[in-house]
């Protein structure tokens, strides 16, 4: 196999003194390898060249001073190094694995890849290689593949942990959620303190309404946050903790493991001369996504006159109908997935980019470490994610007055920047068809109640799901329109349900429909929206309000939490937002034994639809970009961010 690519570092000249010196007894080199282990780099790396002064092709002299050069981050010479020993010492598999990672850590990753290729032939139960071949593997998608290595590494050794969590990790990626619950019991078993495995554990039970040990693992984990341990991944945390302190603390915990600040930054203070202002929207949601659904008409209806737009996409190309409608909105449109983080961030500090926006936080597939090297004079933390990064690198979040209200402003890193109305936007040109499908059609009987709520599994809670069934058993005939997405949580539910005394087949599952009009167009058939607690619906509550369905919420002390209730208010039925389980049980029943009081909230919402800045596409684009005029011309004059006005 060939040696890989890297011409910038090819060098024929061994790292050790340039002048040879006579043969240096081999104790010198068992002296430095002992110092290694002990931490003493500097006094080990002298003596490697010294060794290698005598013996330039020494390979375990290469592959140390090589891993002494890594962990200072002085990866050039690292480079130097071990190219060196690949080509003098090939039959060496630690060479070929230690120049693999300074491959990788410079952002080579196909030939980091072949690298840790080339030193599996050479030694195929070579775990570190396995498992940071596997990473790659991951990071690129190609996660069949990375499964296999974490798997062989597990054959070596069954209590291998960081195979254990990425096997775990995986395979929710596959939607094996039992077999990754398991593993995950399995990894915590060996060490209970593995960085997030108790919150992975949580969060992977909620996606299939697994509710065991709900209470206590909730208490347990959020303990763990308050005390800045990694106890839970910060998006796992909002589905089961309902406050901005804590998501501040978890943020911040995750941010200092995750995405330290890069030691180089690219822009400098330097002032860009553009015609218009240059706005990159960095996503893997570029797609058919949430995200990328509530985006679309932001896109198209920037003004082209004082706006350049980039769309930087780090997700798949589904070849979807919404994804060519982005790439059509923007002036450059790049697929960024196969480049690497450090090669994003040069681009976007080539294309001199004035306002980045992170849209993606800190959520699947996302890229939150471009952001480290500081592409941009203004980086921005927007809609993908609902609270703080902790990062001190993200300038700004951008929100409404109900999600982070201004007492709640000390719980964001990022300076809070309010726009007048909800900050979620929505896409007006969507049209929902007259013809919408009948009850018999959705599933549902012909008569009685129907309660909705098209939320993800995860952001059911065991106490809000005891809400709705105790609706149930005070409204005969009503019954309960899910989303569950899979067989297991289906089953789960109607277990639960059972248990609250309620017939399963009360509860009804939506299927998937192909287009998002026939999605809309069904909501037509449910009386109310029972939104979930402390992750209200995002997109989903917006859809609902759409297509004319009044959403019942309970807004809570976080920014996941109060997304709906910004919803309602801005639509004009403040009436509808709750500030307790308790409250919010009431006014279900209310609305579901009142048919009256319904019917003038549906005609007040059907009006206010018409009237209200919800679905003002270009409206709500104009405040955006008033947001984004005012964070450049306070970068141009050289201000903090922490002076713009909220």
């Amino acid at each position: 196999m060939a040696t890989p690519s890297h011409s910038q570092h090819t060098t024929t000249e061994p790292p050790g003194n340039e002048a040879q010196t006579p043969e240096i007894e081999r104790e010198v080199l068992v002296r430095a390898v002992t110092l290694q282990g002990q931490g003493q780099d500097r006094e080990a790396e002298q003596l490697f060249r010294l060794y290698l002064g005598g013996h330039p092709h020494d390979p375990i002299a290469l592959y140390s001073l090589g891993v002494i050069q890594l962990k200072r981050a002085d990866t050039a010479e690292a480079l130097r190094t071990l190219e060196f020993g690949t080509q003098v010492a090939s039959h060496f598999p630690q060479l070929w694995g230690a120049y693999a990672s300074a491959l990788h850590a410079v952002g080579q990753r196909d030939a980091a890849l072949a690298a840790y290729n080339r030193a599996l032939e050479l030694k195929p139960d070579y775990v570190e290689a396995l498992i940071n071949s596997g990473t790659i593997l991951r990071e690129s998608h190609q996660h069949i593949e990375a499964l296999e290595r974490f798997n062989k590494v597990l054959t070596i050794n069954p209590n291998y942990e960081t195979a254990l969590g990425n096997c775990a990790i995986l395979l929710t990626e596959f939607k094996r959620s039992e077999q990754a619950i398991g593993m995950f019991q399995r990894l915590l078993s060996i060490n209970p303190n593995y960085d997030y495995g108790l919150g992975l554990l949580c969060y992977e039970r909620m996606h299939i309404c697994d509710w065991t040990d709900f209470d206590p693992l909730v208490r347990q984990i959020t303990e763990g946050v308050r005390d800045s341990r990694r106890a839970c991944k910060s998006l796992g945390f909002m589905a089961i903790n309902d406050s901005a302190a804590d998501h501040q603390t978890c943020a911040r915990t995750f941010a200092r493991h995750k995405f330290p600040p890069a030691a180089r930054t690219l822009w400098n203070g330097e002032r860009y001369g553009h015609a218009r202002i240059r706005i990159a929207y960095v996503s893997p949601d570029l797609r058919e996504h949430p995200v990328g659904h509530l985006m679309a008409g932001i896109f198209e209806h920037h003004d082209k006159n004082r706006f350049e737009t980039i769309g930087i996409s780090l997700g798949v190309d589904d070849q979807s109908r919404l994804r060519s409608r982005m790439q059509k909105a923007f002036d450059h449109f790049i697929d960024a997935r196969t480049m690497s983080t450090p090669q994003i961030a040069q681009l976007m500090r080539n294309m001199e980019i004035d306002v980045a926006i992170d849209l993606a936080g800190y959520t699947s597939d996302s890229r939150t470490d471009v952001f480290a090297f500081r592409p941009a004079p203004v980086q921005v933390n927007y809609l993908g994610y609902p609270g703080t990064l902790g990062l001190e690198y993200i300038d700004y979040i951008i929100a409404d007055r109900h999600v982070i209200p201004p007492e709640h402003q000390s719980f964001y890193d990022e300076k809070v920047v309010y726009l007048p109305d909800s900050y979620l936007p929505t896409d007006a040109s969507i049209d929902i068809p007259d013809q919408t499908p009948s009850r018999e059609e959705c599933g549902l009987p012909e008569t009685g109640v129907v309660f909705c709520s098209f939320n993800h599994d995860y952001k059911i809670s065991p106490h809000v799901f005891a809400v709705w069934m105790r609706l149930l058993n005070q409204v005969p005939g009503s019954v309960l329109w899910l989303m569950s997405r899979n067989e297991v949580s289906q089953r789960n539910l109607c277990a639960h349900a059972q248990a609250h005394g309620v017939d399963p087949t009360r509860l009804v599952f939506a299927k998937r429909v192909p287009r998002v009009e026939d999605h809309l167009a069904r909501y037509c058939q449910a009386d109310m929206f029972l939104d979930t607690h402390p992750y209200n619906a995002h997109t989903t509550a917006a859809d609902a309000l759409m297509a004319g369905l009044p959403v019942v919420t309970y807004s809570g002390q976080s920014f996941p939490s109060r997304v709906a209730g910004s919803l309602l208010r801005t639509v004009g039925l403040p009436e509808l937002v709750t500030d307790s389980l308790q409250s919010y049980e009431a006014l279900a029943l209310k609305l579901a034994t009142q048919p009256e009081l319904l019917r003038d909230v549906k005609a007040r919402l059907s009006l206010n639809r018409a009237t209200t800045a919800l679905f003002d596409t270009p409206a709500f684009c104009r405040n955006l970009e008033a947001i984004y005029t005012a964070m450049w011309r306070r970068a141009q004059l050289g201000g903090a961010h922490d002076e713009l006005g909220a």
